[in-house]
């Protein structure tokens, strides 16, 4: 009787303590969920951090290149100074004497004083002995100017005769200007200009050198083209050459206006490209029409040709070249805040305004598409644009060819995993279908591997095999088994709970895959509502181009030549 008590008393406590252990089983199960749940906050957070590591280190990166570019300027600008500051002593002093002698407010011997001090002061420079020819002219002294001019040619004859055919026309002396800047082109080779060339086109577009000039230059212009054009390969080099300028007005796009189409689509990146390219027509028309719409300068004679003489003598010679370019670099990261990337992507534009020398049509292209860096005005530029119009356009049309040709005829939608097609946004049933199928196969394929595995279906009678041994065994063997029993009953429960975890994990597959179809469906109808959208926007932008083309149809070179007798002339939209 005792022995039936005790082995009651037993059974109610196995039954107790299995209890405790179910419950301490789903307890650990629930830790190890929040555990799993942890790490994936604690995974993404990883991530998070990781790429806001990536962009402190590019930002302080940047920063640090700022600060070096920032103090490289200086260095740069202290050695400039140090080693051709002298220079612009001689720069300033070129246009002092001639307003000074317009003004007659200045001795002569103020200035043949002044003048012989810098040429003791600048050695080798070309420009001192042409102010003591100039001062020596003012002073009335012919053979100290021949002399001090025939040491300006020795040290630089092209700048020294373009010097002088300035000063000559500003002296209203047009047979003198005739010769000196006969002597100026016939030192030019149309393959190899000295890149000051740019100077007497902007005299002659200017009207400057008066009607007797105008056929000498336009001889000789006329004379380097056809001689360029004979070269091998020089259409396809002009092509190559303006394009490069075209594109140069190409701008990244800042904000598309669209959002699903850069997140779910993998043809994003060509259409963004495209799209620019369709941008640059409105850009191109925009800066064409901002030139050709300004007057030319209607300053007086004198004034305009000071502006030039200026740009001659003050614009860097070429032994500054290397420290100028270094300048400008440094100048370019500091303006992109130390993007040392996009400052060699300006730099890389702006080569070839620094080279010494340049092709004829190099030099019209940089006049017209880099005013600011070959010091061209107005006047030129409409003039290097008209002289060059043809090759533009070829290289103009083959821009516009080169971005058609890369329209996707078909644009990718990727959402998720689903990847498919669409050309204009009309195939939204197609797409719709496909999707929905996809999502009821991917939902049918983890629904069916939510089932019990065969271990799991085991535990149910093994365990309760194992406990109704252990049971048998409490009376022979009472430690075995108890343990036998709670082994048993252990693994009953696992089995319990892995049915309970397939109901819900049912439930939630049922739930998952709704959502995900009702939030993919809403993004393939925003998708396809933006593609509609961007063939239209590029359709719009692209027909730009037509007034492109029309707009320099109709330029012609002579009416971008100013004579003086005649006044200033634009071109009519």
């Amino acid at each position: 009787m005792s022995d039936r008590v005790i082995s009651q008393a037993n059974l109610s406590y196995i039954e107790r303590n299995l209890s405790a252990i179910h419950g301490e089983i789903q307890a650990l199960e629930n830790d190890v969920d929040a555990v799993n749940n942890n790490v994936k906050v604690v995974y993404d957070q990883v991530g998070v951090l990781a790429n806001e590591f990536h962009e402190f280190v590019y930002e302080q990166k940047k920063a640090n290149r700022l600060g070096q570019a920032e103090i490289k300027l200086v260095q740069i600008r202290q050695e400039l100074e140090k080693k051709y500051g002298h220079y612009d002593i001689v720069r300033r002093t070129t246009t002092g004497i001639l307003q000074a002698d317009d003004l007659g407010i200045v001795k002569k011997t103020t200035i043949s004083n002044a003048t012989e001090e810098l040429m003791i002061s600048t050695p080798n420079y070309w420009l001192a002995p042409c102010l003591v020819a100039l001062s020596a002219w003012i002073s009335d002294q012919p053979e100290l100017a021949e002399k001090a001019l025939r040491e300006g040619i020795k040290r630089n004859d092209e700048k020294t005769s373009l010097f002088f055919a300035i000063i000559c026309m500003r002296a209203n002396r047009k047979s003198a200007c005739l010769k000196w800047a006969q002597r100026y082109l016939a030192n030019q080779d149309e393959e190899n200009l000295d890149r000051k060339a740019i100077i007497v086109i902007d005299a002659y577009a200017n009207g400057l050198m008066g009607a007797d000039t105008e056929g000498v230059i336009s001889r000789e212009m006329t004379k380097w083209l056809e001689e360029l054009a004979e070269k091998p390969g020089f259409v396809e080099q002009q092509t190559t050459q303006w394009t490069e300028a075209i594109n140069l007005k190409r701008e990244p796009i800042e904000n598309s206006g669209y959002t699903y189409l850069p997140k779910y689509s993998n043809t994003w990146p060509v259409l963004e490209d495209i799209l620019e390219g369709a941008n640059l027509h409105a850009n191109i028309l925009a800066y064409l029409m901002d030139i050709f719409e300004q007057e030319s300068s209607s300053a007086p004679i004198k004034a305009q040709l000071d502006k030039i003489l200026t740009s001659l003598v003050t614009d860097f010679d070429d032994e500054e070249l290397p420290l100028r370019k270094k300048e400008k670099f440094e100048q370019f990261v500091v303006e992109f805040c130390g993007d040392e990337d996009r400052a060699r992507q300006s730099m890389a534009i702006e080569e070839t305004a620094f080279e010494t020398h340049k092709d004829f049509t190099q030099l019209l292209t940089d006049a017209a598409m880099k005013p600011e860096s070959s010091h061209a005005s107005v006047a030129t530029q409409k003039f290097a644009i008209a002289l060059s119009k043809e090759w533009i356009l070829n290289a103009y049309n083959d821009v516009i060819a080169q971005n058609r040709m890369k329209i996707p005829t078909e644009i990718e939608i990727n959402v998720d995993t689903f990847n498919s097609k669409t050309t204009d946004g009309q195939n939204e049933a197609q797409l719709v279908n496909e999707f929905t199928q996809l999502v009821t196969k991917e939902k049918e394929a983890a629904l069916a591997k939510n089932v019990l595995t065969g271990f799991d279906k085991f535990l149910l009678i093994g365990g309760a095999i194992i406990a109704v041994l252990g049971v048998g065994m409490i009376f022979g063997n009472p430690l075995g088994g108890f343990i036998a029993v709670i082994a048993g009953i252990g693994m009953v429960i696992k089995h319990f709970n892995k049915k309970k975890q397939l109901v819900i994990n049912e439930e939630n597959i049922k739930k998952n895959y709704e959502q995900k179809l009702e939030n993919g469906l809403q993004i393939i109808r925003a998708i396809l509502a933006e593609v509609v959208d961007f063939r239209i926007e590029f359709a719009e932008k692209d027909d730009e181009s037509a007034k492109v083309v029309d707009f320099l149809e109709q330029i012609t070179p002579d009416q971008y030549v100013k004579n003086l007798s005649t006044s200033n002339r634009r071109i009519k939209m």
